[in-house]
């Protein structure tokens, strides 16, 4: 797995829900090619991203990101349109716990949303914390995943990690 990514950020604000990343209406939907054209599209300024989106860029986002259901969908239907990884101010703990368990990296940023606007550059190594916009010369440092949330991160997710780990 990647711990450095470069790409283009997608500003939300803060109490971005489940409802907004991936609606449910569209939860009938089992393909993820399908799943990946509703991303996103009920978050204010995002209604093109599905469209517009490239492999690479990241989504920013303010307080509590994420928050509402506990639906995966939500993970899914971002890493299928390519988002290399989300990193807000905080997250809802489901998300941010389903995002573990899918393999999908992100980093909580306490500071971030004040730091980007949409269309910036920015590089960010999960490891160390630090993101750096580099369209502003501007950098901060979140809080890194832990160890076992890395692992399994790294893993591609929780199932692909219990498979390779021995329990005892």
């Amino acid at each position: 797995m990647m711990t450095k990514f470069k790409g283009k950020a997608w500003v939300a604000g803060d109490d971005i829900d489940t409802d907004q990343i991936y609606h449910g209406q569209y939860l009938p939907l089992t393909d993820p090619k399908e799943m990946k054209k509703h991303a996103m599209e009920f978050v204010p300024g995002f209604e093109k991203f599905s469209q517009e989106v490239r492999p690479g860029d990241i989504i920013v986002a303010g307080k509590n990101f994420g928050t509402g259901s506990s639906r995966e969908h939500a993970v899914v239907c971002l890493k299928e349109n390519g988002v290399s990884c989300v990193v807000a101010d905080s997250f809802a703990r489901i998300f941010y716990r389903n995002a573990i368990n899918l393999g999908f990296p992100l980093l909580e940023c306490p500071g971030i949303s004040k730091i980007v606007k949409t269309g910036d550059v920015l590089e960010i190594d999960i490891l160390s914390g630090e993101v750096k916009n580099l369209s502003t010369s501007k950098s901060i440092t979140g809080h890194p995943l832990s160890g076992l949330e890395l692992e399994i991160t790294e893993r591609g997710g929780l199932l692909s990690y219990l498979k390779d780990t021995e329990i005892s």
